[in-house]
Order: C-alpha cells, then structure tokens, then sequence
C-alpha cells in the first residue's frame, strides 16, 4: 500500500474520532434537539404526503385509492362567486397590516429602549406583551361590549350625538371593520413583536452609543443613526417572512369578529373556505381545501422571494 493511501485512511479514521467526541461532547444539545426535529417531520413534512388531495377525489378507502380529478378542485375555486372577493379581500387586508402595522412594533420598541428606569421599562413590556396571550375569541367579546351595538363606546356617543347613537354600525360597517382588524391586531400583538427587536437593540455595542455622547449626538441622532442601522438586518428578515405570509388572513381574528353585513369586505379565503367545507358541504370534500391551501401557499412562496430578492438588493440581510 502507498504512502499517501496510508496517509488517508489515517485521516478518515482521525476525523470519525474527532466527530464522536464532538458528539459526546454535546449529546444533550443534541437530545434536545429530539423533540423539534420530530415536530417538524411529523406536522410539516409528513401532511405533505396529502397534497395530491388538491389533484384528487377524496374516497374513504385513502389517499393512494382516490382517483385523479383532472383539475377539477382548481376549477370549481376560480368558478366560486366568492373566491375571487376573499381573495381580494385577503390581500387588501394583509397589506393593510404591513403597511400600518408593521411598523408599529418597531417603533415601539424604539420608544421602550429609550425609557432609562429598568423596572418601569419591565412593567411596560409586560403590559403590551400580555394582549398577545389572550385568545381572539375572549378579545372579540370584550370588542363586542365595547363596539357593540349596546356597547359602551355607542352608548358614550350618545350622549354628544344623537344622530351617531342612531346609526352606530361600526362592527356591521365594511370599511370600517377592515381597519378595526388592522388595529386590534396592533393592539394584540405589537407587544409581543418587539421582543426580537429589543433584542437586536441589546446586541448593539454600547461603545458607538457612548462615542455618540462624546460627539454631542441628541437621542433622535442616535436613534436614526446608530439604533435603526444596527437593527436593519432584523427588519429586513421580519419584513420577508410577513410579506411571505400575505395569504394568511388571520382566521381566528376575523371569524369571531365578522358577520354577514362585513362579508362584502372582511371575508377571507380561509373563512370563505370554512364555510364552503363545512357548512355549505353536503359530504366529505378534502381535496377542495388542500387545493386553495396550496394555492395560497404558492402565492406566499413566490412572495417570499420576491422580497427575499429585494431585501438582498438592497444590501441587507435575507433569508434564503
């Protein structure tokens, strides 16, 4: 045997040994990673296995047994009445969202940053994270006995107007229900999204602030110069990943705060599609819903690297 093929099979055999130390050396870094590992491949890559349901008529016998429909599920989505309005209305109100609220916690987080007692600063990112942990069919009731038509709000205004406490209609109103989603959701979760931006802000080194001071710079200098750059990496990845979820509506928000009057302006395809499979639905339909899933799954993916593509363009951090 040659030199140097002694000389590899040395090498093979030093680098098996030093990758099973690195093992042992952090098994329990990996035997937690057991437990995400196994989330993952058992609720997202194992359901795609019924993504031929979009292609197929779903029979009881499986998936496999189902026979091929020819696109049928497609077609009857486009031939809908309603598919093309919940459409329309998923994504008037989901770039209502980033346009006004994407921006919200950002900002918000740059305003708690600024507070210099520790434990009030506490108190306050407690108080607008905890919104974010109450469920949205509690928030709409607490919505409803405010907005209502017997809420308090309609009930304040009565008292300066009576014309407005005639025709108070501000949950059965189209264009003002969209907004009302825009803005309960801001309220619900602009908390909870400056947490990661906190943490960027954290990661800052303290030395450019303190170079600042010598320099003179005022609080505003440093909030657009040396705060906002060091965490425009952070936005750009929170920026993709919202525009790649353009086609995700927010179910729960809105079927528990629409109703048949906002339909025309607040129904979106998830809860359009709720009410085709399981209200309207004289059987068992699968297929129907596998196929606008993956429909708008289709959307969010091209979103996403169009924006992947210009958040890179422009020199910051991507995803992909």
């Amino acid at each position: 045997m040659s030199t140097s093929a002694v000389n590899t099979s040395a090498a093979r055999v030093r680098k098996k040994g030093n990758l099973k130390r690195e093992l042992l050396k952090y098994k329990w870094i990996y035997v937690m990673l057991i437990p995400p590992v196994a989330y993952f491949f058992i609720f997202r890559y194992m359901p795609l296995y019924g993504i031929q349901l979009a292609f197929k008529d779903y029979v009881l016998a499986g998936v496999s047994a189902s026979p091929w429909n020819d696109f049928e599920h497609f077609k009857f989505m486009f031939s809908e009445p309603g598919f093309i309005p919940a459409f329309r209305n998923t994504v008037i109100i989901s770039f209502m969202r980033i346009v006004v609220g994407f921006p919200f916690p950002i900002i918000l987080a740059l305003l708690i940053n600024e507070v210099r007692m520790m434990r009030f600063k506490r108190v306050l990112q407690t108080v607008y994270t905890f919104p974010h942990f109450l469920s949205w069919v509690l928030l709409s009731g607490i919505m409803l006995n405010l907005l209502g038509t017997n809420g308090m709000v309609r009930r304040i205004v009565g008292t300066f107007s009576q014309p407005m406490f005639e025709n108070w209609n501000l949950l059965y109103d189209g264009g003002a229900f969209r907004w009302l989603l825009v803005l309960s959701g801001m309220w619900k979760e602009a908390g909870w999204g400056t947490i990661i931006y906190l943490a960027a802000i954290a990661g800052i080194d303290q030395a450019l602030y303190e170079s600042a001071d010598i320099d003179g710079a005022n609080r505003f200098h440093k909030i657009f110069y040396l705060t906002l750059p060091g965490i425009a990496g952070m936005i750009a990845i929170q920026f993709i990943l919202r525009v790649g979820a353009v086609m995700e509506g927010g179910f729960d928000q809105v079927f528990n705060l629409y109703s048949p009057p906002v339909f025309s302006k607040g129904d979106i395809i998830d809860t359009y599609i709720y009410r085709i499979s399981f209200v309207r639905a004289s059987g068992i339909n699968f297929g129907f819903p596998t196929a606008v899933g993956l429909f708008k799954n289709i959307i969010n993916f091209i979103l996403l690297l169009s924006a992947n593509a210009m958040t890179r363009a422009l020199g910051q951090r991507s995803v992909l």
